[in-house]
């Protein structure tokens, strides 16, 4: 078990994230799920343009967030074989950058995703 005094700042992400997500509703919580999984891919690029190697940590979230969005668009959802392409193609596009990581593509994949939220309202 970690400490939780190992890294401050991140159990109070993590608390706020919860208290977040238990009081949300469900579209609520896909609008938390794009916010966390953009703030992910921020804090890759700034990884990455600090130590120029790929940061697994957050890329890892962002893809893992992408992919539980894309496994859970609810079945009668009118656009759901649309959200689950799109969503899965941003989680493949993302782990491929764990390997080699794309500035370029990583601002993309962000882009795309705050795209989505400001079209969400």
């Amino acid at each position: 078990m970690r400490m939780l005094n190992q890294n401050p700042a991140a159990t109070y992400r993590r608390v706020a994230l919860e208290a977040r997500i238990e009081a949300s509703g469900r579209a609520d919580l896909t609008r938390i799920c794009l916010e966390e999984a953009s703030a992910a891919l921020g804090q890759a690029l700034i990884a990455f343009e600090r130590s120029q190697t790929p940061p697994s940590e957050p890329l890892t979230r962002a893809q893992t967030i992408m992919l539980w969005l894309a496994q859970s668009v609810a079945p009668d959802h009118p656009l759901r074989t649309s959200l689950r392409v799109f969503y899965g193609g941003l989680a493949s596009q993302i782990g491929a950058n764990l390997q080699q990581a794309d500035v370029g593509m990583l601002e993309s994949i962000r882009s795309d995703i705050r795209d989505l939220l400001d079209a969400a309202g």
